[in-house]
């Protein structure tokens, strides 16, 4: 959504999901089945982002119905589940958005970690406008001319300023650096999650108002919302090694799956499983529309999925 970070930590026992803050600690809890010996159990991360509990939905499903598999889930923030990951406290994380220490430490340094390949989806995330302002001000869509614009863009919490909406304070944005070093007259504020964010665009684009985002794709949203990206400075490699100093865009990132390194050997036919897995933004989006949308059980719509797509996936049981 994001290259994203993490501070707490929620545990739950299958997946009747929401996005949110969490009570629990992983440091200080595992699930009962990671590690089970001579059992069939695998237990996986959920992230707290919608696109991620539907890999885990459809990978629950199949692990299930097709290989026989008791599977435990547990939500769980993405630092404390590296962490979780490497000390065998859940068995695999299906989406990740980059976070190069992590994969130093647990993956070349330690290997507890092992990498499991892609996920199948390039992640980015960007500042959004609602197309329906874009079209009323299209200049609006360069950075260089929010200044401008700024005005547009007060609320109750920007303090005087145009406010530039991020979601939960958990994920690792650098919206804030980006503000003071390209001078707007911009505040940050967090919704507090994915769900409260949506709820707010929601608001704003039923009245036809106007907003401007942190957002990400892949994102089921902007079949609802239909957005579009205001050009920051272009990316380039290493512009963001500072990010106290940071002015450049944030890159597009490949997501990619890890295994904790005993259960990627010794995880038989399900750790192949997970290995294999491997879908595209569309196939992730339409998971996601019907879980976050139309308020589907997750299984009932990663068994609606997986009943439409038998071709995909039953390549990942090869």
């Amino acid at each position: 959504m994001r290259t994203k970070t993490a501070v707490t930590a929620l545990a739950v026992l299958g997946l009747g999901l929401t996005t949110g803050c969490g009570a629990a600690d992983m440091t200080k809890q595992t699930s009962p089945f990671a590690g089970a010996q001579g059992a069939k159990t695998v237990t996986l991360s959920v992230q707290s982002w919608v696109g991620a509990q539907s890999n885990v939905a459809v990978a629950q499903y199949i692990l299930e119905h097709e290989l026989g598999y008791r599977v435990d889930t547990v939500q769980v923030d993405e630092i404390p589940a590296w962490d979780a990951l490497s000390q065998g406290r859940v068995d695999a994380i299906l989406e990740d958005w980059g976070h190069p220490d992590q994969q130093k430490r647990y993956v070349q340094d330690k290997r507890t970690i092992t990498a499991a390949g892609g996920l199948g989806v390039t992640g980015h995330i960007g500042w959004f406008v609602p197309t329906y302002l874009a079209k009323q001000h299209p200049d609006i869509t360069d950075w260089k001319n929010l200044n401008k614009y700024e005005g547009l863009f007060h609320t109750a919490e920007s303090g005087g300023k145009g406010q530039l909406m991020d979601g939960s304070p958990s994920y690792v944005t650098n919206d804030k650096a980006l503000v003071n070093n390209l001078k707007l007259n911009y505040q940050v504020v967090f919704a507090g999650s994915e769900a409260a964010q949506i709820t707010q665009m929601k608001q704003f684009a039923k009245a036809k108002k106007p907003f401007l985002t942190y957002w990400y794709s892949p994102q089921w949203l902007f079949k609802k919302i239909p957005m579009t990206e205001v050009k920051l400075p272009a990316y380039k490699e290493g512009c963001d090694a500072d990010t106290a100093k940071i002015t450049c865009a944030y890159p597009k990132t490949p997501l990619q799956k890890y295994l904790n390194t005993d259960f990627a050997h010794h995880g038989g036919k399900a750790a192949r499983f997970l290995k294999n897995f491997k879908w595209t933004t569309e196939d992730q989006n339409e998971v996601s529309l019907m879980i976050a949308d139309q308020k589907m059980d997750p299984q009932d719509a990663a068994k609606k999925w997986v009943d439409s797509h038998r071709s995909t996936w039953k390549a990942w049981l090869s």
